[in-house]
């Protein structure tokens, strides 16, 4: 299941920007079935009750994600846009990261290439990186 949150998502330059947020991390299984609520959707409840006086609300919406394939890392967040880096970050708390991912969201969204140096980092996202992936480069093919 995804879901979007928010309806627009370009910044005045007209690129758009995503935060993912995985709603299975950190749930409790049994029998093959989660029990409760998981700490990825009480992460994204906190993401989106502080989105709400957040000024990026409408450039940067926040999206579910069922799956982002990092179970071992507790809960896990992505910030994307095209032309910039794809930063996929883990081990949030379900409590207390919500502000930091917004503070660093920002971060992401003011930066032309989404470079985060490690030291402008909020502490919740300088230990829990799990991957930097480059952006997607047009090629352009020349023939002579």
């Amino acid at each position: 299941m995804t879901t979007t949150v928010n309806i627009s998502s370009t910044n005045p330059s007209g690129i758009p920007h995503t935060l993912f947020v995985c709603t299975t991390c950190a749930s409790v299984w049994q029998d093959g079935k989660r029990q409760g609520e998981s700490g990825g959707q009480k992460l994204l409840q906190h993401l989106q009750q502080l989105a709400q006086n957040w000024n990026l609300r409408e450039e940067f919406p926040i999206q579910e994600v069922e799956c982002m394939s990092a179970c071992n890392r507790y809960c896990v967040v992505a910030f994307a846009a095209q032309g910039k880096l794809t930063y996929l970050f883990g081990d949030l708390a379900t409590d207390g990261s919500a502000s930091a991912v917004l503070q660093c969201a920002s971060q992401y969204y003011a930066k032309s290439d989404g470079l985060l140096p490690w030291l402008e980092r909020p502490e919740p996202l300088k230990k829990g990186i799990l991957a930097k992936i480059p952006p997607l480069v047009r090629s352009t093919k020349v023939e002579g």
